[in-house]
């Protein structure tokens, strides 16, 4: 126990020789988390529409009409401002879109076409092109009561000319009120119906990517055994454990021991994290966390182990290492949904382990499974660390 004892202090002492290495094992993975899954919880009930910065300069009924329809986007939050406060904020990136109504903007103006608006975005913004369309809906929607009361007017026109300007501007504002109660008394083009059927998951973005980054960033430094392995054969360490009373299966137990532990101390850093800053919660069986947290680091270690038999240079081993995690990462589900595959390749993701792990997570965080639910996974995932612990041992060499 003694000489695992020592190995494992000693592989520490390598790995967290470079004060950098801190970076990787806990900064990194906590802002990653964080970011990734949208920082802390916001409050219930919050607003989630997009904010419009919105300039009344024309503080007419057809601009307050404007403003009264965006405030019932579903898309869009109009919040009013001067416009030098407007321009501060665009200007900083504390906007994505301000609209200005300019004055001017009138019944008049939309009747002899001469209406503008000014809208302002910043470039390549998500946000900015759903609120552009959901003005382009409004001021469509405002002025198409404008151009049906218009017709109205022409046609009556066309049939009895009017005595007066005053009967005219009379049957116009008559017929712009009939134009806009026909507008919000009209049926819904679209008649969505919600299923009153309870869902099972109560489906968390935030879970989903928390538990990824958690398996993406434990995986890699994990597959970093073989630089470790290549680190010793190069600096000729192994060669003398030949000269020593400690065998290839001591060392080989407390290497892959001591890198297992470290990971499984990373991963209850981030758990820890996720659960008081992010206020996530990781199931109801934290047995079944730990087991499957275990069969995962086993998994990963079991590949660093093989891949250390057979690259040649740390180098080598270091960017296979980083490669093969991110390649194993995004095709597991971890980066995005696995429903978001294609089927095919949902069914020839199952050959890796990060798919496993992953799907186990999830099992316990989102569908609040227990022990029973996640053996399957486990199951697989020592496996996984059966075959390649095997190969790993079988192949290695001390040069």
């Amino acid at each position: 126990m003694k000489k695992l004892f020592a190995i494992a202090w000693k592989d520490a002492i390598i790995r967290f020789s470079s004060s950098s290495e801190l970076l990787f094992f806990i900064i990194l993975p906590l802002i990653f988390t964080f970011l990734l899954a949208g920082g802390t919880p916001k409050a219930d009930g919050g607003d989630q529409r997009i904010r419009l910065v919105v300039v009344d300069q024309s503080n007419t009924a057809i601009s307050k009409d404007i403003i009264a329809e965006l405030d019932k986007s579903t898309a869009v939050r109009p919040e009013t401002l001067t416009l030098d406060e407007a321009e501060s904020q665009f200007d900083s990136r504390r906007a994505s879109v301000v609209l200005v109504l300019p004055a001017g903007l009138d019944l008049q103006a939309i009747q002899n076409g001469s209406a503008q608006v000014d809208f302002r975005q910043q470039p390549n913004n998500l946000n900015a092109t759903v609120a552009e369309r959901a003005v382009k809906t409004v001021i469509r929607q405002v002025s198409s009561a404008v151009n049906a009361a218009n017709s109205a007017v022409k046609e009556a026109e066309r049939n009895s000319p009017f005595a007066s300007d005053e009967e005219r501007q009379k049957y116009f504002d008559d017929s712009l009120k009939l134009a806009q109660s026909m507008q919000t008394d009209a049926p819904e083009r679209v008649t969505v119906i919600e299923g009153s059927t309870p869902d099972q998951v109560d489906y968390d973005p935030r879970a989903n990517a928390s538990a990824g980054q958690l398996i993406t960033w434990v995986f890699i430094p994990l597959f970093g055994l073989s630089a470790l392995f290549a680190y010793e054969r190069q600096q000729g360490t192994l060669r003398r454990i030949l000269t020593t009373p400690t065998t290839k299966a001591t060392y080989l137990l407390g290497t892959i021991a001591g890198q297992v532990v470290m990971a499984l101390v990373q991963m209850s850093l981030l758990i820890l994290f996720s659960s008081f800053v992010m206020k996530l919660s990781w199931g109801r069986d934290l047995l079944a966390l730990f087991v499957l947290l275990t069969c995962a680091a086993l998994a990963a270690g079991a590949i660093g182990t093989a891949m250390g038999a057979f690259v040649k240079t740390e180098g080598q081993a270091s960017g296979l290492s980083i490669m093969a995690g991110m390649v194993m990462a995004l095709l597991g589900g971890c980066w995005y949904p696995l429903e978001m595959f294609p089927s095919a390749v949902q069914v020839i993701v199952r050959i890796l382990p990060t798919t496993w792990a992953m799907q186990g997570l999830l099992t316990l965080v989102l569908r609040g499974g227990g022990l029973v639910d996640i053996l399957p996974n486990a199951g697989v995932l020592l496996g996984f660390a059966a075959i390649f612990f095997s190969v790993g041992v079988m192949r290695f060499r001390y040069e």
